[in-house]
């Protein structure tokens, strides 16, 4: 039993608790001008210290926060370009190692690359899921499920 736990949660990725790292999609020019990326540099900046790592597709540029980390997966060379499945599974691969080289065991993310990006949810789930599936990390995905209102 790995201990690795999936869980989709109701709520606001970035009211997380401290002790969740986080992640998010972002080219390799960091514009980070749309969509959550957005929320990510209005709440954590230093730009400089990302920019300054020169990471390239397929990596991850990263920003410490108290006791957390801040995973910018790098999927793609520029914002506006689209990332690919290859280039996905690359960057949650070197954020995984990270993870574990830093004993990281809880993670929170969005559905990541399936907002502007385009990439379909039930392909990135299963490619985490996969990447994921031998470790003891929690991953949370908030602000994900659909509940219905109950009818009257």
């Amino acid at each position: 039993m790995s201990g690795f736990v999936y869980k989709e949660v109701n709520g606001d990725l970035f009211s997380a608790k401290a002790d969740y790292s986080m992640c998010h999609c972002v080219g390799a020019d960091l514009r980070m001008g749309k969509g959550i990326a957005v929320k990510f540099r209005t709440k954590f900046g230093q730009l400089l210290t990302l920019q300054r790592q020169n990471v390239q597709p397929g990596g991850v540029a990263i920003l410490k926060d108290q006791e957390r980390f801040i995973y910018n997966l790098v999927t793609k060379q520029t914002s506006w370009g689209k990332p690919t499945y290859q280039l996905l599974h690359s960057t949650l691969t070197a954020m995984r190692q990270h993870m574990i080289a830093h004993n990281v065991h809880k993670l929170a993310m969005p559905r990541i690359g399936c907002g502007l990006d385009g990439l379909s949810w039930m392909k990135v789930k299963e490619m985490v899921c996969e990447i994921f599936q031998s470790d003891a990390i929690e991953l949370v995905i908030p602000g994900t499920r659909r509940i219905q209102p109950h009818a009257k």
